[in-house]
């Protein structure tokens, strides 16, 4: 089974910049609209996966545009991670926490308001 996490996002040129350089996602493609805007925008994670993101809807009717979401990805380090994602002016939600399952993770808010959860479980 995969699953492809999908966010919408009112700038989502910005929204990419702050993902690559914040959280090491990487540029997988990115299409644009006549108009300029991101119709659709792939980012691969360097230890396996890809999200999706574009345009959220100036109408505000599309079925895609949710709210805030929260998405955990599983990473070796998160202590440098931790560190490159406050470098680059995360917001640090939840600092390093040694959780009781086993996992060492931290969360940080995009500058939209979506929680990433970076950590060693890998359920």
């Amino acid at each position: 089974m995969s699953i492809y996490p999908t966010f919408r996002y009112r700038d989502p040129k910005a929204a990419i910049a702050f993902l690559t350089g914040a959280f090491g996602f990487t540029e997988k493609s990115v299409m644009t609209n006549d108009d300029g805007t991101v119709g659709h925008a792939e980012l691969a994670w360097p230890e396996g996966g890809v999200i999706m993101l574009g345009t959220r809807s100036s109408s505000g009717d599309s079925p895609y545009d949710t709210e805030k979401c929260c998405t955990y990805l599983a990473l070796e380090d998160p202590d440098g991670h931790h560190d490159r994602a406050k470098g680059a002016g995360a917001e640090i939600v939840m600092e390093l926490t040694d959780q009781p399952y086993g996992s060492r993770e931290y969360a940080a808010r995009d500058p939209e308001g979506n929680t990433w959860c970076f950590g060693t479980y890998r359920p």
